[in-house]
């Protein structure tokens, strides 16, 4: 997310959750702010898929600050945190999904 106008800039929905996904919605973000002027820092989680040496030597390679958040400690993704909840609450909670083929339908019109 830009953490200047809340834009989505990079994801991805797979089954199951892949590295090959995760690095895709990198290269995305990558891609779309590869003009930016001023260094960029990249906000997550201790999730897997953020500690894999293929994805921090990438953030490396395009001069990317890699701020992860702390064990325990929500409050250091809070605003990822908080994008993800109100997404859930928006297209998860309530709706029963009949296959994943459906909810990933569903997930494009979002965005």
């Amino acid at each position: 997310m830009d953490m200047c106008n809340g834009e989505i800039l990079g994801y991805g929905i797979d089954r199951p959750p892949s590295a090959v996904n995760v690095k895709n919605a990198l290269n995305k973000a990558i891609e779309i702010t590869a003009g930016c002027p001023y260094r960029r820092t990249f906000h997550s989680d201790q999730g897997w898929a953020y500690q894999m040496k293929a994805y921090s030597h990438r953030l490396k390679e395009e001069r990317i600050f890699q701020s992860m958040s702390r064990k325990e400690n929500y409050y250091d993704n809070s605003v990822m945190e908080n994008f993800f909840r109100l997404l859930k609450q928006e297209i998860y909670y309530g709706t029963v999904y009949y296959s994943y083929d459906k909810l990933k339908v569903n997930n494009r019109k979002i965005y």
